[in-house]
C-alpha cells in the first residue's frame, strides 16, 4: 500500500532530515572544519610560501589538495555504492534501512573528528571520509521519497521546504557553535578544542534529530524476500531495467548532462569556499562564521524565491537562470583580490546556493510519475550523476590548486556552467506526453 501523499505530519518529518544533516553540510563541509584543518595542518607542519605541505607516500601534498581529494574519493564510493545498494532498497523495501545507515555512519565519522588535533592528519581525513560518504551516500534515500509523499504539483514547494529546513536548521546549530569558538577563553578552553567539541555536537544533533525522520516516514514494501546475494542480483536487473526506461526519455537523459556540469562547478566551490578564504585571506573562524551564517539566511531567501520563479517561467528557465548566476560568479571570482571582493561574492553565492533544490524537484518531473517502489532506482542515476560531478569538480580544483593556483581553479569551474546551460537547452519547458509522463513547466 502506498503512503498517503500530501500529508502534512509526514512532509514535515521529511523535511526535518534536512534539518538533522545540513549540519553537517554546513560545519562539517562549509564553516568550522575546513578553517580548522588549515589551521591545525598548518601548526604541525610548517607553511613554506604560503604553501601547507605534508609528505603522504613519498610525495609532497598541499595540504589543501588532500582536502580535495579526500572529498574526490568519498563521492567516487558513493557513486559506485549507490547503484547497488538502490537496488536493494527497492526490491527489498530497504529503503528506511539504509538512510538510518549511513546516517549512523556519517554520524559517527563526525564525532571521530573530536580527536583530530593536526598531526594524526591521516585519522583526520579518514574520519572527513566516513562523515561525507555517510551524508552523500543517505541522501539518495531521502530524496527518493519525494514523489512517494507529495503529489507532482507540490514538489518544488515540498523540496524548497526541505532545503529551507536545512538551511534553519544548519544556522541554529552553527550559532551555538560559533558561541562556543568565539567564548572559547571565558570558557576556559581555547579556540582549537571548542572546534572539536562542535564536530561532536554536529554528530549528536545529526543523529538526534533525524529520529523525526526515521519514525514518520513509511516503510517501503517488500517485492521479494530473497537474502541479500539474491536482492544484488535482481537490483542489477532492476537497475537495467531504469536505464533502459531513461533511454525512452530523452528530456531526463538532458537534463542529467545538464545537472553533471553545472553540479561540477556549484558544488564545488560551495565545498570548497570557506577554504579558499581561509588559505587565500588568512581568515579565521571567527571571520568567516558570521559569513557562512548569512549566506545561510539569503539561501533561504533564494531557496523559495527560484521555487516561486519556476512556477511562473518553468523549471529549466529557472535552472538556466541559475546557472548562468554561478557563471558570472565562476568568472568574477578569479579576479577576487581583498576580503570584500570575498563578502561580495559570498552574497550572490548564498542566493543562488538557494536554488539548489530546483534540481530535484526538476528530475522528479522527469521521470515517470507511476511505479513509485521503482523511485531509488531511479534516483540513484541522479545520485550517481551528481557523485560523479563533485569528484570531478574537486578533483579538477584540486589538481589546478596543486599546480596553479586557487583562482585558477575557481575560472576553470566556470567552464562547466557553459556545457551545462548549452545541456539544459535541449530540455523542453513543455513537455509532450511521449517524452514524460508529466509537464516540467
Amino acid at each position: 500500500m502506498l503512503p498517503e501523499k500530501n500529508n502534512t505530519k509526514i512532509l514535515n518529518a521529511w523535511a526535518s532530515f534536512d534539518w538533522a544533516n545540513s549540519a553537517y553540510n554546513l560545519a562539517i563541509t562549509v564553516a568550522i572544519f575546513p578553517t580548522y584543518y588549515d589551521a591545525v595542518t598548518k601548526a604541525a607542519f610548517g607553511q613554506k610560501n604560503n604553501i601547507t605541505s605534508v609528505n603522504l607516500l613519498g610525495i609532497d601534498w598541499n595540504t589543501a589538495t588532500l582536502y580535495s581529494l579526500v572529498f574526490t574519493f568519498s563521492f567516487l564510493l558513493t557513486a559506485i555504492l549507490s547503484p547497488l545498494l538502490a537496488g536493494i532498497a527497492d526490491m527489498g523495501g530497504k529503503k528506511k534501512v539504509l538512510m538510518r545507515f549511513f546516517t549512523y555512519l556519517g554520524a559517527a565519522g563526525c564525532i571521530g573528528l573530536t580527536f583530530f588535533t593536526g598531526e594524526n592528519i591521516g585519522w583526520g581525513l579518514f574520519c572527513a571520509f566516513i562523515a561525507n560518504t555517510g551524508f552523500s551516500a543517505g541522501l539518495v534515500f531521502y530524496v527518493s521519497y519525494l514523489p512517494e509523499i507529495a503529489t507532482a504539483d507540490k514538489w518544488d514547494r515540498v523540496s524548497a521546504k526541505g532545503f529551507s529546513a536545512g538551511f534553519l536548521g544548519s544556522i541554529v546549530h552553527l550559532i551555538i557553535c560559533l558561541y562556543l569558538i568565539l567564548n572559547a577563553k571565558s570558557l576556559g578552553i581555547d579556540e582549537g578544542i571548542a572546534s572539536r567539541f562542535s564536530f561532536l555536537l554536529v554528530g549528536i544533533w545529526w543523529l538526534g534529530f533525524s529520529q523525526i525522520a526515521f519514525f514518520y516516514l513509511p516503510a517501503q514494501k517488500k517485492k521479494s524476500t530473497e537474502n541479500t546475494k539474491k536482492l544484488l542480483q535482481l537490483g542489477f536487473k532492476e537497475l537495467k531495467k531504469v536505464y533502459q526506461n531513461l533511454q525512452q526519455l530523452p528530456q531526463a537523459k538532458w537534463f542529467l548532462f545538464a545537472f553533471f556540469f553545472y553540479s561540477m562547478g556549484s558544488q564545488t566551490i560551495v565545498l570548497l569556499a570557506a577554504l579558499f578564504g581561509s588559505q587565500t585571506f588568512k581568515m579565521g573562524s571567527s571571520e568567516l562564521i558570521p559569513v557562512i551564517l548569512m549566506l545561510q539566511f539569503l539561501a533561504i531567501i533564494g531557496a523559495y524565491s527560484f521555487a516561486i520563479l519556476s512556477e511562473k517561467i518553468g523549471n529549466r528557465n529557472a535552472l538556466l537562470i541559475k546557472i548562468t548566476f554561478w557563471g558570472i560568479l565562476a568568472v568574477l571570482g578569479y579576479f577576487i583580490e581583498t576580503k570584500t571582493h570575498f563578502y561580495i561574492l559570498s552574497v550572490g553565492v548564498g542566493v543562488v546556493m538557494g536554488a539548489m533544490h530546483l534540481s530535484r524537484s526538476t528530475y522528479a518531473k522527469l521521470i515517470p510519475s507511476e511505479g513509485n517502489e521503482e523511485n531509488t532506482s531511479y534516483f540513484s542515476f541522479y545520485d550517481v550523476t551528481e557523485k560523479i560531478a563533485i569528484m570531478s569538480g574537486t578533483f579538477v580544483y584540486a589538481m589546478l590548486t596543486q599546480f596553479f593556483s586557487m583562482q585558477t581553479a575557481i575560472l576553470a569551474l566556470g567552464l562547466f556552467f557553459i556545457v551545462g546551460f548549452v545541456c539544459l537547452l535541449q530540455v523542453k519547458n513543455k513537455k509532450t506526453e511521449n517524452d514524460c509522463m508529466i509537464k516540467i513547466e
